[in-house]
């Protein structure tokens, strides 16, 4: 028999419980609204909201003229509000804060890059292509480099003036120690780099708090969404310190030949993962025999 413990700091944050509870209100008192993307990369709480009448949409062209939609917490860039307002869609906006936030002070930084004859640049820590990130992309026109990793960094060298200033932000789910090694390399080429602080404190605080939570357990079932970009982040630093951690998105994923007679299993989440899967997960596992 296996003893299972949830982490009290897994599940939803800020910004997707906003999200949610305004769809869910919304919902409430109308048969349909429209998310222009996933509200959250978790497949199972998107089938639970799909069921309540929330509709995904890739494009505002998929929205029926009137239609409502819901802009995630993700953000979005310039061009969508514009052409929300031109086809007289309702938005309800639901961009946390903190990205907007980030989406601020990258305009002010390109301002100041490219002011007065000057040709900055400005570096995103990011996943190319994710929602958050093509939304702060908007904030420059896409006059940004976005680099994933070091070895993307590497690459790309060539293509920088080291002689120009640079600003440097990050996606707010990334990895506090990835982006730190970003800047210093930037900084060991020589660049005149400003860096600044932009992701998420609530994400960030999860690191050291997840490192030790995986320590203590003898295995880690990591419940997460496949597209959860914050989930590979926090599911490969459970596994840097223990390497009986298992990515799931649900029970049916649940492999016994994993456990042992006595094992303390360990029951964690991304940002985008629900409570209640959590739950799930741990209910099933105190069920066995």
């Amino acid at each position: 028999m296996v003893s299972v413990e949830i982490d009290p700091g897994s599940g939803f944050c800020g910004g997707v419980i906003r999200a949610i509870t305004r769809a869910e209100n919304y919902l409430a008192g109308h048969p349909r609204m429209y998310s222009l993307g996933d509200i959250v990369h978790n497949e199972a709480e998107l089938s639970r909201l799909r069921e309540r009448g929330l509709v995904t949409v890739n494009s505002l062209s998929d929205v029926p003229e009137g239609g409502t939609v819901l802009i995630r917490a993700h953000g979005e860039p310039p061009g969508t509000y514009a052409e929300a307002a031109r086809r007289k869609l309702e938005l309800i906006d639901c961009s946390c804060p903190v990205v907007l936030q980030l989406q601020k002070r990258i305009r002010e930084s390109y301002a100041r890059l490219h002011g007065a004859g000057r040709h900055g640049q400005v570096i995103i820590f990011g996943r190319v292509g994710h929602a958050e990130v093509l939304g702060l992309l908007g904030q420059v026109s896409g006059d940004a480099l976005v680099v994933e990793n070091e070895p993307m960094l590497r690459q790309a060298l060539d293509q920088l003036d080291f002689s120009q200033p640079m600003e440097i932000f990050s996606q707010t789910t990334k990895s506090p120690s990835e982006y730190a090694a970003i800047c210093q390399l930037l900084r060991e080429r020589g660049a005149r780099l400003v860096v600044h602080d932009t992701i998420c404190a609530q994400v960030a605080n999860r690191h050291e708090r997840l490192l030790s939570f995986a320590r203590e357990h003898d295995v880690i079932l990591f419940v997460s969404g496949r597209a959860s970009s914050n989930g590979k982040v926090l599911s490969d630093l459970c596994r840097r310190v223990n390497e009986r951690t298992y990515v799931i998105g649900g029970t049916d994923e649940i492999n016994p030949a994993w456990f042992c007679n006595q094992d303390r299993v360990g029951i964690c989440g991304a940002t985008s993962t629900p409570k209640w899967l959590l739950e799930d997960v741990a209910n099933y596992l105190t069920r066995w025999p």
